[in-house]
């Protein structure tokens, strides 16, 4: 029987079914079949769905255990850098990145630590590392610290106005808990006074915060330690805690997107114009000041300097032999001498020297011996429209923030005093591969410097000297001098951090 049979043959009987019927019944039953319910429709579309999803997943599940044999040549959902063999190069720098986060470290809470970070940019920096690193090891949370608004610099900032508090916070989730405030039920008692506060002792072991800081936690809930600067040792410390502060140090504290950005431009701007040499030139008023330090001021120099070292009750030095420092080796470089030590040294007179700092003592009256022996020196000020540093302006450390990026890019650092700038950025530019850092020896230097000004020495002989006795200082691998008992003169733990460094298997330096 051919098709169209078949049809006429159904069709007829179809309709003698609908005679049999009745209308009623046809009602029934065209209803029937125009009528099905449509929530079992959509139930069957829903998992119709989820089936081909799931069967997708465990495909591309498949195509990442097993891609040198499956989907060889796909561009894997994924996998950033499993591009197509034919895809044309692509610019990884400018796709956004996602970073894993680590996962969280569980433990008890012993309670909540708040500090009080003093000082500027980098001594706040290294007392922050030392913070978190003392609250991990007491399995307390970490408040985020409180910076220092009340020193000379009078600098307003608060801690993610400098640092990218949300990267600090993440990225150490696996060692501490830190959280931006206290609990409100705790914060409502610190509001209330009802809280311990104490300085803890300088240069600290890690027995001193597990036998006497953290029963007080335990008691209080609350601590508020509210001085932070070299409150942890330099040495004889488990290396564990040595590798978390500079872990802290070097992957935990990043500037601000803004700030980072502006050092990258920065740099950049130096490098169109070829290697560049960051001077650290501190000769600043309060620097002179505090240190009593005033060779080669004129007498309304010194009177001002002398009166604005009374004018601050902390500053616990006030009558100072400045002659008598500065042959000990206690004074920052003035200009002038900076730039004998630069030609001596045998510096490129055409080399771009940006100096890393703020106004100098002095102006243009001192500065011109520099500028007239290295002519291509520049600052942040004259690199930059005043509109880029409109968001950082009166703000002292986030100026500084710029300084120290642009000094761990440059191709050589020299700074000339050993304050918490040149020490931290002396340690971090170790940790980014022993880059060149001058440690100058300034009584060394000035010594040397008075017998050629005085024509005790020739020009070679000084040279020379000063050459041959820098040498041997110019940031290469080298265990921390360690002097038992007198911590202010050992080498400073963030200067060179030799536990998380690359160095050769060589005992540590007592005398």
């Amino acid at each position: 029987m051919c098709k169209m049979e078949k049809f006429l043959y159904h069709r007829k009987l179809w309709e003698m079914n609908v005679k049999l019927l009745g209308e009623s019944k046809v009602e029934k039953l065209k209803n029937s079949f125009v009528s099905r319910p449509r929530m079992s429709l959509w139930m069957i579309r829903a998992v119709t769905v989820l089936l081909l999803w799931s069967c997708f997943v465990h495909l591309m599940a498949l195509g990442e255990m097993w891609g040198p044999r499956l989907f060889k040549g796909w561009p894997s959902c994924f996998n950033h850098n499993a591009l197509p063999l034919s895809s044309p190069p692509v610019d990884m720098t400018s796709l956004p990145t996602k970073i894993a986060l680590p996962p969280k470290r569980v433990y008890v809470n012993n309670g909540y630590l708040m500090v009080s970070c003093n000082g500027g940019l980098n001594q706040m920096r290294a007392a922050i590392c030392d913070m978190v690193t003392v609250a991990r090891y007491m399995n307390v949370t970490l408040i985020v610290p409180e910076l220092d608004k009340t020193s000379f610099w009078n600098d307003p900032s608060e801690f993610k106005d400098i640092f990218d508090l949300d990267h600090f916070i993440s990225s150490l989730r696996d060692e501490v808990r830190i959280l931006k405030e206290l609990p409100p039920r705790l914060k409502k008692r610190v509001e209330l006074g009802v809280y311990h506060e104490m300085p803890p002792i300088s240069w600290s072991n890690m027995s001193y915060y597990q036998n006497q800081i953290l029963p007080l936690v335990k008691k209080h809930k609350v601590l508020h330690l509210n001085r932070t600067d070299t409150r942890l040792a330099n040495n004889e410390l488990p290396v564990e805690v040595q590798k978390l502060r500079c872990r802290v140090n070097f992957n935990g504290l990043k500037f601000t997107p803004q700030i980072e950005e502006l050092g990258r431009r920065v740099v950049k701007i130096l490098r169109e114009k070829g290697p560049f040499l960051v001077l650290h030139l501190r000769y600043e008023m309060d620097m002179l000041a505090f240190s009593g330090c005033s060779h080669g001021c004129n007498p309304e120099e010194e009177e001002e300097l002398t009166r604005m070292r009374y004018a601050y009750p902390w500053w616990k030095e006030k009558v100072i032999n400045s002659e008598l420092k500065r042959k000990d080796g206690l004074c920052p470089l003035t200009p002038e001498e900076t730039a004998l030590t630069l030609t001596a040294l045998g510096i490129d007179r055409n080399v771009q020297i940006y100096i890393a700092a703020g106004e100098i003592y002095g102006g243009q009256r001192r500065m011109k011996a520099l500028t007239d022996a290295f002519p291509n020196v520049v600052r942040k000020e004259t690199l930059l429209e005043p509109s880029d540093l409109d968001f950082c302006r009166n703000h002292s450390s986030q100026m500084a923030a710029l300084d120290y990026l642009v000094a761990l890019e440059s191709d050589i650092f020299v700074p000339t005093n050993d304050g918490n700038m040149a020490r931290v950025v002396e340690g971090h530019r170790r940790f980014l591969g022993f880059k060149k850092t001058i440690q100058l020896n300034r009584k060394f230097l000035v010594k040397l410097i008075d017998e050629y000004t005085e024509g005790l020495l020739s020009w070679d002989v000084f040279s020379s000297s000063v050459k041959a006795f820098h040498s041997s200082r110019m940031g290469s691998p080298k265990r921390r001098l360690v002097i038992p008992n007198r911590p202010k003169e050992e080498d400073y733990f963030y200067a060179n951090p030799h536990e998380c460094l690359q160095l050769l298997d060589e005992p540590l330096r007592v005398i």
